[in-house]
């Protein structure tokens, strides 16, 4: 009863058009309303559970994130940007095809959020792939699947969500998606390297050394961005939280005091828009901590793991099942409220089947980015749609065959646990 509850009425009420953190506190309410009945609501616990949920100081690091990406994302910095990966790649068959995805790499190490690569890199990238003769469908497919890279390369918002939720070392976490955001890269490349020779898209000659270096130094401020964030937590000169806190400094003074680019009235508009943001965000954060600890109340993730265990012990067969799971879930539910209903059920499953939680957060996450390419929620492909000027259902089908690169990458970091824990391995002893 309460388990069809906890899933029914919350798929029911995200059907009917409730926003997340709405369908999320009305379920919590339904199912304290069955356990001790209408008279005995108790206020005083709901309000405690949600005030607990956002008192966490990593949380800090969303609005620094989320304030860093939005300075950053302005117009010079994400030419130069683009035009620099244009040199590295732009020779290659369907050259901007492959300069959009090496772009979403490097701006990945800047605003850690998929829409915001989508929509800030979006319009710049599809007005270069039209004007150069590239169908639009294509260059929209394009910019989605490559915008899902941003949350796996660090910073990544989702990760420092599912660390935060689950107690898992965000610097582990942060390092573990360097390997995993470079084989998407290389993945959706090779399959627009294929389509590229396939339709007969251009690209330009091969560049002059002399080129190179002229679009690297143009570049070289901002490149320098998660040089000095991930340097900077490798080193550890400071946290990722305190690195959030770095980024926005370092894009404030690019931005505002060498580029010039932003006025007084654009800080007050990025300011404002950052705040209501971080607001949602933490809003969902709120809802999500008092359904998550009425899951576990009810004890809802031992029932899961006995079904799960009906069903196979291999860590193997389970992951796999969870990676259907999870982009069920991703098709249906926004990433960070996902990422805090389920952390709690999953991280006692993983210690019990010795599943690291590093791995098991980077498929999670994964599979929530490939959930942002599928309708219905599919926040990617509503924003690339929009900027790209294209009707939704064709951006649907364009974007369907990026799913197989996606998904080849999925399939090898769960298999293979060490393309995710080399790093940190490596650099933390994890």
């Amino acid at each position: 009863m309460i388990l069809a509850i906890f899933l029914g009425l919350l798929i029911v009420l995200f059907v009917l058009g409730f926003s997340v953190p709405y369908a999320i506190g009305l379920t919590s309410l339904v199912v304290l309303i069955v356990e001790r009945g209408i008279t005995n609501i108790p206020f005083g616990i709901i309000s405690q559970r949600m005030v607990y949920g956002v008192n966490n100081f990593t949380l800090l690091a969303i609005p620094f994130f989320l304030l860093a990406g939005k300075l950053m994302n302005t117009g010079s910095i994400t030419k130069k940007i683009f035009k620099f990966a244009n040199s590295l790649v732009g020779y290659l068959p369907g050259g901007l095809g492959h300069t959009n995805i090496v772009a979403s790499i490097i701006f990945a190490g800047m605003s850690g959020s998929a829409v915001a690569d989508a929509a800030g890199l979006g319009t710049i990238e599809i007005e270069a792939m039209l004007d150069q003769g590239f169908d639009r469908d294509f260059s929209a497919a394009v910019t989605a699947a490559s915008s899902t890279i941003g949350p796996i390369i660090p910073p990544s918002i989702p990760l420092i969500m599912y660390g935060v939720m689950g107690d898992v070392s965000i610097a582990a976490l942060l390092l573990a998606g360097l390997v995993p955001g470079i084989l998407m890269g290389l993945a959706l490349m090779v399959l627009v390297a294929y389509y590229s020779l396939k339709r007969n898209y251009p690209r330009i000659p091969f560049p002059k050394l002399k080129e190179i270096w002229h679009d690297f130094k143009q570049a070289f401020w901002p490149l320098l961005t998660p040089v000095i964030l991930i340097g900077g937590i490798l080193t550890g000169v400071f946290t990722p939280t305190e690195a959030s806190a770095v980024a926005v400094v370092y894009a404030f003074i690019l931005t505002v005091l060498i580029y010039r680019e932003l006025t007084i009235k654009d800080l007050i508009n990025i300011f404002i828009e950052t705040i209501k943001e971080t607001a949602v965000i933490l809003f969902i954060v709120a809802a999500s901590s008092l359904y998550g600890w009425l899951l576990i109340k009810t004890q809802m993730p031992t029932l899961f793991m006995e079904k799960l265990f009906a069903i196979s012990q291999n860590p193997i067969v389970i992951l796999l099942l969870l990676n259907v799971f999870f982009l069920v879930i991703g098709c249906f539910m926004e990433t960070n409220a996902a990422i805090i209903i389920l952390t709690p059920m999953m991280i006692p499953l993983a210690l019990k089947l010795g599943i690291d939680p590093v791995h098991l957060g980077m498929i999670m996450v994964l599979n929530l980015m490939i959930g942002l390419l599928t309708p219905p929620i599919g926040m990617c492909l509503y924003a690339v749609a929009r900027v790209a000027k294209l009707n939704f259902d064709k951006m649907v089908k364009a974007v369907a065959p990026f799913y197989v690169p996606l998904f080849v990458v999925l399939i090898l970091i769960t298999l293979f646990p060490q393309i995710v824990l080399f790093v940190p391995s490596l650099v933390l002893g994890y």
